[in-house]
């Protein structure tokens, strides 16, 4: 480094005196001969430049040690610097300023004043040395054929910027002009700045040249490699892969190869189909050949970690053990005599066999009745892993079949998703809403269920995104509805279907204090210290707050009632203890909500009860007749469908045809209007099983006799008064039961049906059989001492009120 002790000997008086304001730079370094333009923002800064401005324009610029000191000191600046010249000052709107300033010649810090206003240096200019003309003319020569080398690779280096560097002769200028154009660290050019000395200037600046034009070059290499790897599709994995290139030209080790070798060594020990393993080994094969990054490869990469992720041959150990199944079964549920009969029966089956395909049952059954939890109770009775899938609002086949590869983002669907999950390939697999499937531009997903519960395909199910066969034989599907009116006919043909009715109410009770009421209890933090439910306040709350098939609000009220009791317990520290009975049950759950075990006060006339069936359950039906003067209309309301309007006209048509026997005119219609209704107009109602119990309610409305408040029926009517067989029936007579009906009239070929009826139900309700309807009218309507329904062929009565004026013609009649 140049010796600025022999310098200052060499300088006069007035040279060692120049006090000059200073303008500390951050991450420039301005060389003499250099035009720069500046913004300054600091105070003092923008002091300092007004300062020279004022005076002769000269100026220190200096460059900081440190760029983030936002008030420099002594310390912080480098000693030498540029004697420099403003030549341009503009403000900003936003109060900083523009500086375009002119280096003129090196310059060494001897003294700093730290004023409020700016920084003032003393400096003392540096004479730069004589230098020899053979030597400079050589290293000169040197430099500009790199430089000039340099802006031929380089473009940003114009062309008019090469021919005035060129022309430069001067060894001095000629260096701190190359110097400025360089992209130079900070503390590189610095150096450059403080070799005084030209030919050492030179020599650092050709070592620093040759570095810098190196790394360029290497820069351009990995462009170069990068661009070749990559086409227009994976231009956003572009840093990605430079940042590869950069660690693979620094050596640096390759961690795709070794993620490659990893993949690889999975692979092999996978036990896969022969079809998988052909088809793993073919893309792995693609894969080595991709780019590391690119899209495809990814795919690629996806597609290999799903198929040796799927359980091709991991299998659940099953337990065979029937007694310990069944045990299990009694544990869990109450009643469900039928479902666990065929649990039984398949575990029996294929201990027998050792190789049985995997039984497909559909559980329906109304809303709490258990059927999702008895699927869970099957997997652990047969020591299986337990899987579900809700397809409540699944509306795209995709979703059961999976997405081709073709698509972004494709994957395969929610079969093999729930397999790979439960990690076996013989699980029980719950199917649950099967009936709330949906259909739209999308595709049928039910559709694409008949390939997956059909157990002479399933063995061979393809998958779209996997595109191999999967072996689903081994699998106990179980799916649950509501009811079976969504399901389509061809999926209901490939499952065995098992219905689980409504809980009767002394099942309900088991329910309640075998599993609801301990649970609860535990749940909201009490125990047997702080409460008790007695039978009658179970009973209440299943009777009078609850009205369903399931158990699902009855939990919920047992609910209520432990946190109101924890509620009192923790305002007496814990010291209460609650024994909730039936009388007191009311002070927990408020007034009760239904009715129970109470009949009409009276008979009344033209008010028959029947019995329905719902999504929930069995449903007491009432439907009330009013004869009215009027002019031969029917008139049929309560929001009811298309059937059971037609069950209304069949009804009226069979008592005009019997309007003789019963006593009525044979024109009797033509001065009356009818009116039959169906309470809770709100609900929609339909079907046939009401025909008798409209027949009953007209009778009953057109000879003024009340008709029995505690019976109720069901039954289809014909024209010709036969009684024809309907569904539903163990709900339709628990709903009775429910009720408080004492005695059930249904069609003489339902009759077959009582043996699924609880036998305790069938004590308490007395269950008649009718083949026509003029036997359910007997037993219905009550009439008076001595009277009689149906008179003789030659016997004329006509109630009182419908005594036609005068014959007319016969007119048919309206119906709304």
């Amino acid at each position: 480094m140049f010796n600025i002790t022999k310098l200052k000997k060499t300088m006069n008086d007035s040279e060692q005196k120049l006090h000059l304001p200073l303008l500390p730079l951050r991450d420039v370094v301005v060389f003499p001969h250099m035009v720069v333009p500046l913004f300054v923002g600091r105070s003092k800064s923008v002091n300092a430049l007004s300062n020279a401005m004022n005076l002769d324009k000269r100026i220190l610029l200096a460059t900081q040690k440190n760029a983030g000191t936002d008030s420099p000191g002594e310390k912080d600046i480098y000693s030498i610097g540029t004697i420099g010249t403003v030549l341009q000052l503009l403000r900003l709107p936003d109060g900083t300023v523009k500086a375009l300033v002119e280096g003129k010649k090196r310059a060494h810090i001897t003294h700093f004043a730290d004023k409020e206003k700016y920084n003032l240096v003393e400096i003392e200019p540096i004479v730069e040395p004589e230098v020899a003309e053979p030597e400079s003319e050589a290293i000169s020569r040197t430099v500009l054929k790199m430089f000039e080398d340099y802006a031929k690779i380089n473009k940003n280096i114009s062309k008019d910027l090469t021919s005035n560097i060129l022309a430069i002769s001067n060894v001095s200028q000629l260096a701190d002009t190359v110097a400025a154009h360089f992209n130079f660290k900070i503390q590189d050019k610095q150096r450059l700045l403080e070799a005084v000395p030209p030919m050492e200037r030179m020599n650092l600046l050709f070592l620093l040249m040759q570095a810098e034009i190196e790394i360029y070059k290497t820069e351009q290499r990995i462009k170069e490699r990068v661009k070749k790897q990559m086409g227009k599709t994976q231009r956003d994995y572009y840093l990605n892969e430079q940042m590869r290139a950069i660690q693979k030209e620094m050596g640096a080790k390759d961690d795709y190869k070794s993620e490659l070798d990893e993949l690889q060594g999975r692979i092999k020990r996978k036990r896969m189909s022969k079809e998988a393993a052909a088809k793993v080994r073919q893309e792995f094969k693609k894969l080595k050949l991709m780019a590391p990054m690119s899209a495809e490869g990814s795919v690629v990469r996806n597609y290999i970690d799903w198929l040796i992720s799927v359980p091709w041959f991991n299998r659940s150990k099953l337990q065979t053990d029937i007694a310990k199944a069944e045990a299990i079964l009694e544990e869990d549920h109450y009643g469900l005599e039928k479902p666990k009969e065929r649990i039984l029966e398949y575990l029996a089956v294929q201990k027998l066999v050792k190789k049985i395909r995997g039984p497909i049952l559909c559980l329906v059954g109304p809303p709490g009745v258990g059927k999702t939890s008895l699927a869970k109770s099957v997997a652990r009775s047969t020591g299986r892993a337990f899987v579900r899938l809700s397809l409540g609002g699944v509306r795209d086949e995709a979703e059961i079949r999976g997405h081709r590869r073709t698509y972004i983002g494709a994957m395969p669907g929610k079969i093999i998703q729930s397999l790979k999950k439960a990690k076996v390939n013989n699980p029980v697999f719950c199917l649950d809403e099967v009936d709330k499937m949906s259909v739209d531009f999308r595709g049928d997903p039910s559709a694409a269920l008949l390939e997956v519960l059909d157990p002479e395909q399933n063995f061979g199910f393809n998958d779209h995104y996997m595109d191999v066969d999967y072996d689903l034989s081994d699998i106990l599907f179980i799916t649950t509805a509501n009811n079976l009116h969504g399901i389509p006919l061809p999926l209901q043909d490939r499952m065995e279907i098992i219905r689980l009715p409504g809980y009767t109410e002394h099942e309900k009770l088991q329910i309640a204090n075998g599993f609801l009421v301990p649970k609860q209890t535990e749940t909201n933090g009490l125990s047997k210290d702080n409460i008790q439910f007695t039978k009658n306040a179970v009973q209440a709350i299943i009777r009078r707050y609850t009205r369903e098939a399931g158990v699902r609000n009855l939990e919920r009220e047992i609910a209520s009632v432990c946190r109101k009791v924890a509620r009192e317990i923790t305002k007496e520290d814990g010291k209460r203890f609650a024994k909730i009975t039936g009388q007191s049950i009311q002070k927990y759950l408020g007034v009760p909500r239904f009715r129970y075990g109470q009949v009409e006060e009276k008979d009344e006339i033209g008010l028959a009860t029947g019995l329905a069936w719902t999504h929930v359950g069995g449903e007491l039906l009432a439907i009330e007749t009013v004869i009215m003067p009027g002019g031969g209309k029917l008139t049929v309301t309560g929001k009811l469908g298309d059937v059971m309007q037609e069950s209304a006209r069949a009804a009226l048509s069979y008592v005009r045809s019997r309007a003789h026997r019963l006593g009525l005119k044979k024109h009797f219609y033509r001065r009356v209007d009818i009116h039959v209704h169906v309470p809770e107009g709100a609900t929609p109602k339909d079907g046939p099983s009401a025909g008798i119990t409209m027949a009953t309610s007209i009778v009953s409305a057109l000879i003024k006799r009340p008709v029995r408040r505690d019976l109720a029926m069901t039954g289809e009517i014909t024209l010709r008064g036969r009684i024809l067989p309907i569904g539903g029936l163990k709900e339709k007579i628990i709903a009775a039961h429910r009720g408080g009906i004492s005695q059930v009239i249904i069609p003489d070929e339902n009759s077959k049906d009582l043996k699924e009826i609880p036998a305790k139900i069938l004590k308490q309700v007395e269950v008649i059989t009718a083949s026509h309807v003029d036997d359910v009218l007997s037993r219905a309507i009550i009439l008076l001492p001595g009277e009689t329904l149906f008179k003789e062929e030659d016997d004329e009565i006509i109630p009182a009120g419908l005594i036609p004026q005068k014959e007319e013609a016969v007119r048919p009649f309206q119906v709304n």
